[in-house]
């Protein structure tokens, strides 16, 4: 670093140019990575791009690929090259051959964050305010859409439900969940008239994934809110704030109560609602309906252990395994298959400790590891496999775990470096 003279003759730190340090890039070029993750309408998607040239920046500036996340580089690894071997098998090789670059590039993704968090875990804060910001647009786009608020607002919307900047409701929904418990948790945890302004973003948010009418979206919400409501009210020791949180609960469920009555108060809000709140749709219990296909999936993969080949199982049976493990082993053969179940289970075994420690980031801990239980179990009934944001809480977690075992092995190395008194 450059220096230069002071008055009194001292050599001062030039400061950097334009006032922008290089951490200060840094930490804008990762918010930017995380806004973005909340448009991709098109592919490919301005996210994709950028994630590629980001990744090989930070790696070409010495991003460091560590042992601590091993697990999630061998399987991400396996998981792909179980997909490549699949390729061969599939009628349309070039569609098949697309489809297994996009998991391998969503891998590395998954890697990347891993890898950043696991450096440092405060960057967690940066991370969580460019995704919260990136959702609550798209929320506000979805909700624009689904109101036709402007000419051309049909544009987010599909099948008359909101899309948002998604290609997919039932991407949408899902992904706006992970915010929405941060900011719920800024109420568990501080001081409730400080944080009022949370009503507004948080109002946006849940009405965004009401309005994706996504099964699956709120069953993720549900879950998910359940999950970090418990852990909270478990990991609280204080009787006083105990029963604070039961008392902010209490009134969560007449705040969402008050959206939903206000939504439902319009006509298309309420028919669409009645008709998606139905537990078995018509595809769903059909001759080749979701279920059904499950059976006839999990036959074909005993026959076929290096996978049917990409897409091959939707275009044989006109839609979609809609059961990602199912999916792992249909298009990615039993490697894997088996990969992907290995490293959903060894997540959360791994992750689950990190929720009851008290650490600066714990609270972010708790709403990735809730989110992440809450979409495995969605993905027994829908595929997730090219969810963008899922492979992020894959790299989240990892970046978190990591950061847990470095930070006990600095701790137990300075202890055995303390000398003990005579």
């Amino acid at each position: 670093m450059t220096v230069w003279a002071a008055h009194n003759g001292r050599a001062l730190t030039a400061p950097p140019p334009f006032g922008l340090s290089v951490r200060s890039l840094g930490n804008g070029a990762l918010w930017l990575a995380a806004f973005l993750s909340a448009f991709v309408i098109e592919e490919p998607a301005p996210y994709e791009l950028y994630m590629v040239a980001l990744t090989v920046i930070w790696l070409a500036c010495g991003l460091k690929l560590r042992r601590e996340f091993a697990p999630l580089i061998v399987l991400m690894m396996v998981f792909t090259a179980g997909g490549l071997a699949s390729v061969p098998f599939a009628e349309d090789f070039g569609d098949a051959l697309m489809y297994a670059a996009v998991s391998g590039f969503l891998a590395i993704t998954a890697i990347f964050y891993a890898a950043i968090l696991s450096d440092k875990p405060e960057r967690s804060r940066i991370i969580e305010r460019g995704y919260i910001i990136g959702a609550v647009i798209a929320a506000l786009f979805g909700i624009a859409g689904y109101f036709n608020l402007f000419p051309g607002a049909e544009y987010f919307t599909r099948f008359d439900r909101a899309r948002g900047t998604f290609q997919d409701p039932n991407v949408f929904g899902p992904f706006l969940v992970l915010p929405t418990l941060l900011l719920i948790q800024r109420f568990l945890r501080g001081p409730t008239l400080r944080n009022l302004y949370v009503l507004l973003p948080l109002s946006i948010l849940l009405l965004g994934i009401f309005l994706s009418f996504s099964r699956g979206a709120w069953g993720v919400l549900l879950a998910s809110l359940l999950l970090l409501y418990t852990i909270q009210l478990v990991t609280e020791q204080n009787l006083a704030r105990r029963g604070r949180l039961i008392l902010i609960g209490m009134a969560g469920i007449f705040f969402c109560a008050l959206i939903m009555t206000v939504a439902l108060s319009f006509e298309a809000v309420s028919d669409m609602f009645s008709q998606r709140a139905r537990l078995v749709q018509d595809y769903d219990g059909g001759r080749l309906g979701r279920f059904a296909r499950y059976a006839i999936g999990f036959q074909l993969v005993m026959e076929h252990p290096l996978g049917l080949g990409a897409l091959e199982f939707g275009k044989t049976f006109g839609e979609d395994e809609h059961n990602v493990y199912l999916k792992a082993f249909t298009t990615y053969g039993w490697m894997g298959g088996i990969a992907y179940i290995v490293m959903a289970i060894w997540t959360v075994c791994a992750f689950l400790p990190l929720i009851f420690k008290s650490r600066p980031w714990t609270p972010f801990v708790q709403a990735v590891f809730a989110v992440f239980v809450a979409h495995l179990l969605l993905s027994v009934v829908i595929d997730t496999d090219h969810w963008r944001h899922l492979f992020m809480l894959y790299g989240l977690a990892w970046g978190l775990i990591a950061a847990d075992k470095l930070e006990r092995r600095n701790w137990r190395r300075s202890a055995l470096q303390t000398p003990t008194p005579d």
